[in-house]
């Protein structure tokens, strides 16, 4: 059972980096010298698919490494 849980986080884990890459810089070196705050931005389409998928694979993974704690 502790190998299953283990590729099921080395999984979760992947795509937990993938989808944090993949969503984008806004300010860039702007916000180094305090402009690029000006703007409100909400996040529609795939980007905020991103941003809720990246929620719940932090979940997901958050709840397999308690469960892999309890197992052991």
């Amino acid at each position: 059972m502790s190998n299953i849980l283990a590729i099921i986080q080395i999984v979760i884990s992947v795509l937990l980096v993938a989808t944090i890459l993949l969503q984008q810089q806004g300010a860039g070196l702007s916000g180094l010298f305090g402009g690029g705050g000006e703007s409100y931005h909400t996040k529609r389409g795939f980007e905020k698919i991103l941003f809720i998928s990246t929620i719940v694979l932090a979940f997901l993974f958050l709840a397999s490494t308690f469960a892999a704690l309890l197992i052991k």
